[in-house]
């Protein structure tokens, strides 16, 4: 299967979880005409892949989704790196952003950004094929929705490995999880924060 059908069946699964019409993203994420669109579609109805407008479990068989998540509240290179790490273990990338009130108790302090800015913020780069506010309280409720091959953590997520693969299996999913790599030079937004202080709620 080439890149471009790839690439639709990459709309369409994002489609099944955010309910809007596969034919108009397609069109807004690989900038094809609708007419070329429609012929590699209907090809890929022909062989399975598509089912009216739904991907088949043979079409979600052709992709390696990746989950990623994070609070994302100053976007910073590190960020960028980390997404672009874990972009290249699959065929779709989904980031889980933090609620509000997560992130509250992960950094200790409010965020800078409300959960949809952040969210707005993360669905704009590139890499990124779909972005979710997460589920207060039960991460697990999340990873059933997206149903990923591959669960990216940053180099420092806190989320031991075994704690995810064991409550994954509890919703019988088998995932594999893949501890990215800090970038060199190491950013963090704590490192940020310290650097600035409480200047960085005024920039």
């Amino acid at each position: 299967m080439d890149i471009i059908d790839k690439k639709i069946l990459a709309v369409w699964y994002v489609c099944s979880i955010i309910k809007e019409d596969p034919m108009q993203l397609c069109i807004k994420k690989t900038s094809l005409s609708e007419e070329y669109l429609s012929q590699r579609i209907s090809a890929l109805e022909k062989n399975g892949a598509i089912e009216k407008n739904r991907l088949t479990e043979f079409g979600r068989s052709a992709l390696r989704i990746v989950l990623a998540g994070g609070v994302f509240d100053i976007i910073h290179p590190g960020h960028i790196h980390t997404l672009n790490a874990a972009k290249a273990l699959g065929d779709v990338l989904v980031v889980v952003v933090a609620t509000d009130n997560t992130a509250i108790k992960m950094k200790k302090r409010k965020p800078l950004h409300h959960e949809t800015l952040r969210q707005e913020l993360i669905n704009s780069l590139v890499m990124v094929d779909m972005c979710i506010v997460g589920n207060e309280g039960d991460i697990f409720k999340t990873v059933e929705i997206v149903k990923p091959n591959v669960i990216a953590l940053g180099y420092d997520q806190v989320h031991q490995e075994k704690f995810i693969i064991d409550g994954c299996r509890k919703i019988n999913l088998e995932v594999q999880v893949a501890r990215l790599q800090s970038p060199i030079p190491e950013f963090s937004s704590s490192k940020i924060e310290k650097e600035y202080g409480e200047a960085i709620h005024g920039l």
